[in-house]
């Protein structure tokens, strides 16, 4: 196979770097699931948005504070200043944000927010705005997605990516040609039990990264969504019970329901109390009150989440819901700078997969969707300012890829085992 530009992964900041490509240039998508299983289509909150001058250094703060003053301020600035362009972008893409009777553009706030500054789409933001890139990248005569396609390795000589080796859905292994590689794989919460991931995000580009020697940054920073709903069945993706149903009123209840904390804490501060709180009760979760948001509001809001609670058993606009801390989002990756380049020649990262440092050690909410967007637009700025030649991929040997799941088995080991790694040496 041959392609100009491979881009590894289906999610919103693999769409959008498609769609900022040139027209002329031959784009081959390819994703582990099919094309809608990315935790891109999962998020429900929204997407932050600079709300005008005044907005930038609150905004700025705000995202600061929430990563413990760990982020590149640099990208910080990136990705406000970025945000109103994005934005407009996808109102052409044909995304629908929430409005108010006059037509304007509704804004919500979350966790650590200081303003209302998030733009969604009822409580299935994700789906919206990725959905929308999915549609118009498919009327592109230039990228051809190809699903059920898994990224096994990269085609690396002299630190330069040639291209990928792929696994394709009849078994079969082969080489494809490249004149820059994008991986855009997603999270890790495949890793995990518990996870509101897709079983199938295992970290993938980090394995490669790591037998590749391409650097890695701040791979322990993983953030712990936490209030999802609480299922004691093993291996079941957990559903995110949105943050912006705190940031409209819900409360939080230890088990006498009493509340025990400040509901619209940073998330890892959040996670820490609601965890302390489950020790000290000896309980498997806490009650969440989505009652103090008005029935009406709650309902047209978040839809998806009254009726994921009925399905199972809860009626949360008369009752609580159990609620217990899951993996949610991963902050480090592979390290990017600000135009998503890795170290490797050729390769480049965004999305989930890859740090830039925007969010430090602990993301804010609903900057991730705007922060995966503003760099995989960089990207694709920059490899087209930057074309290259296609060369002939080095010799690759695919005997170690025969049998994929044993691979895949000692991929996972391979992170997990870093993650550990890196953790430790921090003590």
């Amino acid at each position: 196979m041959k392609t100009d530009i491979l881009i590894v992964g289906s999610g919103c900041s693999g769409l959008y770097c498609a769609l900022n490509l040139p027209r002329d240039k031959k784009i081959t998508v390819i994703t582990k699931s099919d094309a809608e299983r990315n935790d891109s289509f999962l998020a429900q909150g929204g997407i932050c948005v600079q709300r005008d001058e005044e907005d930038f250094d609150p905004f700025f703060e705000d995202t600061l504070r929430a990563g413990h003053y760990e982020n590149r301020e640099e990208s910080v600035r990136i990705m406000i200043s970025s945000s109103q362009d994005v934005i407009r972008d996808l109102l052409a893409y044909g995304v629908e944000f929430n409005r108010n009777p006059d037509g304007s553009l509704d804004f919500t706030r979350e966790g650590a927010h200081s303003r209302h500054r998030i733009l969604y789409h009822k409580d299935i933001t994700g789906k919206e705005i990725t959905s929308k890139l999915l549609e118009r990248v498919r009327e592109r005569d230039n990228v051809e997605i190809l699903e059920h396609t898994a990224l096994l390795d990269l085609a690396v000589k002299d630190n330069v990516c040639h291209g990928a080796v792929l696994a394709f859905p009849d078994g079969h292994i082969e080489t494809v040609q490249a004149e820059y590689t994008v991986l855009a794989t997603g999270g890790i919460g495949g890793l995990f039990r518990h996870s509101t991931n897709y079983r199938h995000l295992t970290g993938d580009a980090l394995a490669i990264a790591l037998r590749h020697g391409i650097e890695l940054e701040n791979i322990d920073y993983i953030q712990i969504h936490p209030t999802t709903f609480y299922s004691d069945k093993a291996d079941v993706r957990s559903f995110l019970i949105s943050e912006s149903v705190r940031g409209e009123g819900a409360k939080l209840y230890n088990k006498n329901m009493e509340r025990f904390v400040e509901e619209l804490l940073p998330r890892d501060l959040l996670t820490e109390a609601i965890l302390e709180q489950m020790k000290k009760d000896g309980t498997d979760f806490v009650w969440e009150d989505l009652r103090p948001i008005p029935e009406k509001e709650l309902r047209e809001h978040f839809p998806n989440i009254v009726a994921y609670c009925a399905e199972h058993g809860y009626d949360p606009t008369k009752e609580c819901i159990p609620v217990v801390p899951a993996q949610h989002y991963f902050m480090g990756g592979v390290k990017v700078d600000k135009q998503s380049k890795t170290s490797m020649e050729r390769l480049y990262a965004v999305g989930e997969t890859a740090c830039n440092g925007v969010h430090g050690k602990n993301r804010l909410a609903s900057n991730s969707l705007l922060e995966s967007l503003v760099f995989a637009k960089r990207a694709a700025e920059h490899m087209t300012a930057n074309p290259k030649e296609i060369t002939p991929l080095p010799s690759v040997d695919l005997s170690p890829y025969a049998d994929p799941s044993a691979w895949e088995a000692q991929n996972k080991k391979m992170v997990l085992d870093e993650i550990d790694r890196r953790k430790k040496s921090r003590v």
